[in-house]
């Protein structure tokens, strides 16, 4: 029973990570990355649709995304949803492409960036500690119910605590080489 606790715990927390993961992708460095337009959404002939779904999306060079729409009666849909966006680009329209510059942020600005990033490693953090808490429960739990000892307990709690440690510092490295990206110049 406690390996299926530990196994759960684990899954739990590797969610996390992607989870993270995830949100780092969509985080503005000043590199062109396609993963930032994953949640925009055109009204595609009256559909919510992702820009990935009726365009390609490619990055051009370090500092330019490339948006390919493959039904070129969407390019204004596209440029709409991308100014009404949160994104704080401007794209340019030729006719056939849309382009999207992502100038380098100052040095302020990629301070803010590094902030930005801290939050979100901590929030994911604090889930895998609630994962933690909820595991150690579930060993608690099986306690009182006659279910294990008090030796498998701590046994499983200190197994769902070095895997806790694990996936911290799993999540510490990953923030250490965003901040890496950020402040590269």
């Amino acid at each position: 029973m406690s390996d299926a606790i530990q196994n759960d715990a684990i899954g739990r927390m590797d969610k996390a990570i992607d989870a993270l993961r995830t949100e780092f992708g969509k985080v503005r460095t000043g590199r062109a990355n396609p993963a930032i337009l994953s949640d925009l959404r055109i009204d595609y002939y009256g559909v919510p649709t992702p820009i990935t779904q009726v365009a390609g999306v490619k990055a051009a060079d370090g500092h330019q995304l490339v948006i390919d729409p493959w039904d070129k009666k969407s390019l204004s849909a596209i440029e709409k949803a991308i100014m009404a966006s949160d994104l704080g680009i401007t794209p340019t329209n030729d006719g056939n492409v849309i382009r999207l510059p992502f100038p380098a942020p100052s040095e302020e600005g990629r301070k803010e960036i590094v902030k930005q990033c801290r939050e979100l490693a901590e929030e994911a953090r604090v889930s895998i500690r609630n994962v933690r808490r909820d595991a150690n429960n579930r060993y608690e739990r099986q306690e009182k119910d006659g279910e294990i000892s008090e030796d498998e307990v701590n046994r499983g709690k200190a197994a769902i605590q070095k895997i806790t440690d694990g996936h911290i510092a799993t999540v510490d490295s990953v923030l250490k080489a965003k901040e890496a990206e950020v402040m590269e110049v």
